[in-house]
């Protein structure tokens, strides 16, 4: 166990981010779900705001940079096929 105040601050940060950074994840991923069920119109409304969602978490380092790109990619490729 930790021996200095600072550690055991550091420790419940931790899993306070932690929690919001799952919360975060786990929301986007429920949201391209979403767009990937759904029709032409409604995709194109979701398109902005998921991938705005995708930046976010690749600006705070929940996911990999490379990984965001390639996922506004295939989500617009997508879009456009439908």
């Amino acid at each position: 166990m930790a021996n200095h105040k600072s550690a055991l601050k550091r420790i419940r940060s931790n899993e306070t981010k932690r929690l919001r950074n799952r919360y975060q994840h786990k929301t986007t991923r429920n949201a391209i779900k979403k767009l990937r069920d759904a029709d032409k119109k409604e995709a194109e409304g979701m398109l902005p705001s998921v991938i705005s969602m995708i930046d976010k978490l690749a600006k705070k380092n929940i996911i990999h940079d490379n990984k965001a790109a390639n996922l506004k990619s295939n989500l617009t490729k997508h879009v456009a096929a439908l």
